[in-house]
């Protein structure tokens, strides 16, 4: 599986973006997908991630204002973000992982390039 994410940039706090990751291959409907983010200085964290039963997770930092979905027909899952922060800057990666759900980062299987979200204040 190879993944593609995009759609991050600069937003004021209290602005919204949406993050998309473009997966290839004829399988991705099976898979868990999921985002992380990775400030400077510190390390990679879970955010959220939807199941291929389409059961989500969230981290407690971000619940209520992301909500992350998945097109299977485009093989693509989207991170909607809402009310964002200065905290919330950081390098967004897409995972995939063929098992359920887990939120420690080493056990997915496949990672995106990442994506660059700066929240100014």
């Amino acid at each position: 599986v190879q993944l593609q994410a995009s759609g991050g940039g600069l937003v004021q706090a209290g602005g919204s973006l949406r993050l998309s990751c473009a997966a290839s291959g004829r399988t991705f409907s099976t898979y868990a997908m999921g985002w992380f983010r990775q400030a400077p200085g510190k390390e990679r964290e879970f955010v959220a991630a939807i199941g291929w039963t389409i059961n989500t997770y969230y981290a407690d930092s971000v619940k209520g204002r992301f909500t992350i979905s998945r097109d299977n027909a485009k093989n693509t899952v989207y991170l909607l973000m809402n009310s964002l922060k200065p905290e919330d800057t950081a390098i967004y990666y897409c995972a995939a992982r063929s098992q359920p759900i887990v939120v420690r980062s080493t056990d997915w299987d496949y990672w995106g390039q990442g994506t660059l979200v700066t929240v100014s204040s």
